[in-house]
């Protein structure tokens, strides 16, 4: 990589399917396409429902037989990597999340030196309070192997820094701290535009969650407390799909509760349904900092939410959102019962702005800039960004 050119990054992502560690990773890319950057994006599958409104990128999809259905996508991927890498080297990799860790440890275990940095994002929560005790000690283990491998990392929000220096050993010049690309102005014009005027709640208020039907995002537990705490003619609407569909449209037939709540799958637009909802919630037993969370405060809409990462908490201070412990069914429900926070629109939109691509984007090419000359036998003082500022 010459001064005057950008450099060649290659990131890597199993899928097109809904998630919000991929549809930032992608969001990135065209960025840093933009400023001037030289983007591959190296595809598992070159399939799921997001294909046709991701940016134009040079996507790289390699054919393959069993290897690449999503059981084995771990393998395939890490296979694929080895394979570029090898055949072209990039001047850095960017690793787009937690789930995406262990193919970079692969490939840094598979290249040795001949590995190119490799820069990580750190996109939930590393203290699982959630997982079995026994498991625990393994966990922490994995987390201290990652950081000797991986000598990049960024965290989403401040808080999550803490961590990240705490469980995995590492020391604070490894880490940037840069606040995770949520929204564009554009998307923050248009979510504040969405709730001007008022709405009249007298026939109920509309609880809106929004994230993929698996466990980590306890919807179990929502439908729960919504049963407890709601009016009775109040509503939930769970936007998103995954494993868990069935089992949570049972668990609101058993509360007796079907004709309340609302699973209408998976939507690429969520301003319509910012611009009904009352309320915001998020019952996650950990994150990292989710970006409907930062949707709903450029919306001006209020919010309660598990303490589920240092990030959240952080973000939803000064009484910008109803913070409760996770797993806390009967905090949640009181919260839900609850009048609703006044709003705080000015305030909430101020602190979101801070999550916008176009702050986010330039910092973050900057730091793969720079890891991408690495200084032999320095370690440089890393950008860090404040989520909280400006």
């Amino acid at each position: 990589m010459s001064d005057n050119e950008g450099p060649e990054i290659l990131a890597y992502l199993h899928s097109f399917d809904p998630g919000g560690v991929e549809r930032t990773a992608l969001r990135l890319c065209a960025a840093w396409q933009a400023d001037g950057a030289r983007v591959k994006v190296l595809m598992g599958r070159g399939t799921g429902v997001t294909r046709a409104s991701a940016p134009q990128l040079d996507y790289i999809v390699y054919p393959s037989g069993f290897l690449r259905t999503a059981p084995f996508e771990t393998l395939w991927m890490i296979h694929c990597l080895w394979k570029r890498v090898r055949a072209v080297r990039p001047d850095v990799i960017f690793c787009a999340g937690n789930s995406y860790t262990v193919v970079a440890v692969a490939l840094r275990l598979l290249l040795g030196r001949s590995c190119p940095p490799i820069v990580a994002k750190v996109s939930n929560a590393l203290d699982r309070r959630d997982m079995p005790r026994l498991g625990r000690p393994f966990y922490r283990l994995w987390l201290r192997i990652q950081a000797r491998l991986i000598a990049r990392w960024v965290a989403i929000a401040p808080g999550l820094d803490g961590e990240i220096a705490e469980l995995m050993r590492v020391s604070r010049r490894q880490i940037s701290i840069i606040a995770d690309p949520s929204i564009s102005a554009a998307e923050a014009a248009a979510l504040a535009a969405s709730r001007a005027g008022t709405w009249d709640a007298s026939e109920g208020r509309l609880f809106l969650a929004v994230g993929r039907l698996a466990r980590q995002k306890r919807f179990d537990l929502l439908i729960d407390a919504f049963a407890r705490g709601a009016r009775p003619a109040d509503r939930l609407a769970i936007v998103g799909d995954g494993p868990w569909r069935r089992r949570l449209e049972a668990r609101a037939a058993r509360r007796g509760i079907a004709d309340r709540v609302m699973l209408p799958g998976h939507r690429g637009e969520l301003v319509p349904w910012f611009a009904h909802a009352d309320a915001l919630v998020m019952s996650s037993d950990y994150e990292g900092l989710p970006a409907v969370l930062v949707e709903a405060l450029a919306a001006g809409l209020p919010v309660i939410s598990t303490r589920s990462s240092p990030g959240v908490a952080v973000l939803l201070d000064d009484g910008l959102g109803r913070l409760v412990a996770p797993g806390d069914v009967a905090a949640l429900a009181a919260a839900i019962a609850a009048d609703l926070p006044a709003q705080q629109a000015e305030a909430a939109q101020a602190r979101a702005a801070a999550f916008r691509i176009e702050r986010a984007g330039p910092a973050w090419l900057d730091l793969l800039r720079r890891a991408a000359r690495p200084v032999s036998g320095q370690v440089r003082q890393s950008h860090s960004e404040a989520v909280s500022e400006g």
